[in-house]
């Protein structure tokens, strides 16, 4: 990775030292060396500090948590540092910093570029209320950096892009896209969640802004929600200050849980990987299963772009059955170390069946033509599938009982 150690003076540090490390220096008045937790929600201030957040600068003290927090500001420096940015935003969700994002660079009469398939709340917030607000949206799919080529127009202010998305597994050539958005003078934007910094860093692929659900992979331990936009200093200046008059913010006890799920995010990572691996392949020779879609499987219709783009392909793999309300049933009574439920990123595996026809009423406005693209990957319906930390022997023996059935 390129970002340097939180002292900015030594040479590049690892993604597990920096995991670690960067942003939370041993405390100087009482030696800790685990971060502390600053639940004061206000701060001793001199007369002569501004009381605006909008006359805030690197120079302010902290004033009110509202405004920033120690114990906030560590993490945002440990995931500047991760994702090769000048600077992060923590927000109180991952949709809070999504709508942060699209209402500070979106005004009426600009349009929108997004990806016609990204997590459904995003999507339903594009789809319901920009219009509303006289923005235009236009949802492409972004698996063919041509369909954003084709969408641009002269009042085109951001592309927003998901990779892989959520639910399909679906890839963008980042690289590809910002080449052609920012030849015609446009930001990207890039929900990073499923890859994580380990396994892909927009940044560095020109990105403008990284989205990431703090409450999946990079906490890890499925206990606390935040968000976070990394991206360049002025730019995250702007966004800091939407956060701080939307209210959006992160409580510190949650930073600090995410701080602590952050130090193992590199080896976790590894795991995940190393066992959804496994699960994957178990999955694709079993006999009732119809599809298995995984970055790291050659299977997949674009294993070559995820080899050259990513670094570690997650814990993130869909599959299919012919009848898949039955077997989500059956998974959800038989099931005894797999926890069907909804999120992702958790040490604990999870599972739950999202039925094509539901999401596509519900969350994604598709032309005809999209459509068909999403069912060529989804079908009637897939099972999002979020492989944990357990030993993948079980995870497999787990799935085998509850499968038996079909």
């Amino acid at each position: 990775m390129k970002a340097s150690r939180s002292d900015d003076k030594s040479r590049p540090a690892s993604m597990r030292t920096a995991a670690i490390h960067a942003g939370t220096p041993t405390n100087a008045l009482t030696g800790a060396s685990i971060p502390d937790i600053a639940m004061s929600t206000t701060f001793v201030i001199d007369p002569s500090v501004a009381f605006s957040a909008d006359e805030m600068n690197d120079e302010t003290p902290f004033v009110y948590t509202r405004w920033g927090n120690p114990t906030i500001r560590q993490l945002e420096q440990k995931l500047a540092v991760l994702e090769s940015g000048e600077e992060a935003v923590a927000f109180g969700s991952g949709m809070a910093a999504i709508a942060a994002l699209l209402l500070s660079e979106l005004k009426a009469g600009d349009h929108l570029v997004m990806s016609d398939v990204v997590y459904a709340a995003a999507s339903e917030l594009a789809n319901q209320k920009l219009p509303g607000l006289g923005v235009e949206v236009t949802r492409v799919d972004a698996s063919e950096p041509e369909n954003v080529r084709a969408a641009l127009r002269p009042n085109t202010r951001l592309v927003y892009l998901e990779t892989p998305v959520n639910p399909l597994l679906r890839l963008t050539d980042v690289e590809a896209v910002v080449k052609i958005a920012h030849g015609a003078g446009v930001a990207v934007a890039v929900d990073s969640t499923f890859a994580t910094p380990v396994g892909l860093r927009p940044l560095e692929l020109g990105a403008d802004y990284v989205i990431q659900s703090l409450t999946k992979y990079i906490c890890g331990h499925g206990d606390a929600v935040g968000g976070a936009l990394i991206g360049r200093t002025e730019a995250m200046k702007r966004l800091r200050t939407m956060a701080i008059h939307m209210g959006g913010i992160m409580s510190p006890f949650n930073a600090w849980l995410i701080l602590r799920g952050v130090a193992t995010l590199p080896i976790r990572m590894a795991a995940h990987e190393e066992n959804a691996f496994a699960v994957a392949r178990y999955l694709e020779q079993h006999p009732k299963v119809t599809r298995v879609m995984y970055p790291g499987l050659p299977s997949h219709p674009q294993h070559e772009l995820a080899e050259r783009q990513m670094d570690n392909f997650s814990g993130m793999l869909t599959f299919q059955v012919e009848d898949g309300p039955r077997a989500a049933q059956l998974l959800s009574d038989r099931l005894e170390i797999i926890h069907y439920a909804v999120s992702l990123g958790h040490n604990r595996t999870l599972t739950c069946y999202l039925l094509t026809d539901d999401l596509l009423r519900s969350s994604f406005h598709l032309t005809s033509e999209q459509e068909k693209a999403y069912r060529a990957f989804a079908g009637k319906g897939v099972f999002r599938f979020s492989v944990g930390l357990e030993d993948p022997a079980d995870l497999i023996a787990d799935l085998e009982n509850a499968l038996a059935p079909l």
